[in-house]
């Protein structure tokens, strides 16, 4: 196991992340078991998605053409990243269709228990990373290096930051080791919090009509560049293993393909859907065209997932299992 699958956590964002699923039609799996979930004899599937719009878009991508394409009654259900495992491991969830790498639980149960197996690659390439808005980066092209984020650290300083620059976070929730590298790389910023990825991109959203300098933690692939174009600042470069001590983590976070999951006893019936959901795969670009409806657009995840397979045919067949 790779030390950055050891170490990298899923942001609650990713594809993106995105925005919280409320009013979305998931439901909280925390104390709740899925009726439709390893249904014995039945064509039924149920699908764990977590709290990022990114998320919501494979899932309901997924449900669509289960339910329209090969007769299956889907059902969506919201659960956090590490009882997702769980839940998927117990048979209460039958899918994790975007996991950011948490190998603790791969070890235990794909590898030891053997209660879940890989899904296969995404195909989306996930990256977290800082991000300033390009009317500003354009007009200061030095503030992409690090190295000359000091210089520019007044400019960025909010009621928040106690006078120094502010970095802008989601939700305390998310994978970050941003205050570690704030401190190691002696920058004179403090991380703000937002509370939530939602009031993240609000705050931004305001910052950019009125044209203010800001840097933020954010993902790609994500919807939101396309409405606020924004450019990464370089951090020093990622190598493996260097975050794994966290409180002197001086390097970029890592890139890596995403992964699914799927309870064993689910994959092994050789479903239809299992071999579906095997199949699966799409870019970032795909993703986030969904994610846009979603969060940009005010469509249902049903009725982007519905807009988008009427217009790309020529993927989602691909997925389709063979006769």
């Amino acid at each position: 196991m790779s030390a950055s699958r050891r170490t990298f956590m899923g942001a609650l964002f990713g594809a993106g992340a995105g925005v919280a699923l409320s009013g979305c039609g998931g439901v909280d799996m925390t104390k709740q078991t899925s009726p439709y979930a390893n249904a014995a004899g039945a064509k039924t599937v149920t699908i764990s998605v977590q709290s990022w719009v990114g998320a919501s878009a494979n899932s309901y991508v997924a449900k669509y053409l289960l339910e329209e394409k090969l007769g299956y009654r889907v059902d969506i259900v919201q659960v956090d990243e590490v009882p997702a495992w769980d839940a998927l491991s117990q048979g209460r969830v039958d899918a994790i269709m975007e996991d950011w790498g948490h190998p603790d639980q791969e070890q235990l149960y794909v590898k030891e228990k053997k209660t879940i197996v890989s899904g296969g690659g995404l195909g989306v390439i996930g990256h977290i990373g800082w991000f300033v808005p390009t009317y500003y980066a354009e007009k200061n092209p030095d503030i992409t290096d690090w190295r000359n984020l000091n210089k520019y650290a007044k400019e960025f300083a909010t009621a928040e930051s106690g006078g120094k620059g502010q970095l802008l976070d989601g939700s305390p929730s998310y994978f970050t080791y941003d205050k570690a590298l704030v401190k190691n790389l002696d920058l004179d910023f403090q991380v703000v919090f937002a509370g939530s990825e939602a009031a993240q991109l609000t705050q931004v959203k305001q910052f950019a009509k009125v044209r203010k300098p800001f840097m933020m933690y954010l993902n790609r692939p994500h919807w939101f560049f396309s409405q606020v174009p924004m450019t990464e600042v370089k951090l020093p470069k990622y190598t493996e293993g260097c975050e794994d001590d966290a409180d002197a983590v001086r390097c970029a976070y890592p890139t890596l393909e995403l992964q699914k999951y799927l309870n064993a006893d689910f994959a092994g019936t050789g479903s239809d859907a299992a071999r579906f959901l095997r199949n699966f795969r799409w870019t970032g670009t795909q993703q986030s065209q969904v994610s846009l409806l979603i969060a940009g657009k005010g469509l249902t995840p049903d009725e982007a997932a519905k807009r988008w397979v009427a217009e790309n045919r020529k993927v989602w067949q691909r997925w389709m299992p063979s006769r």
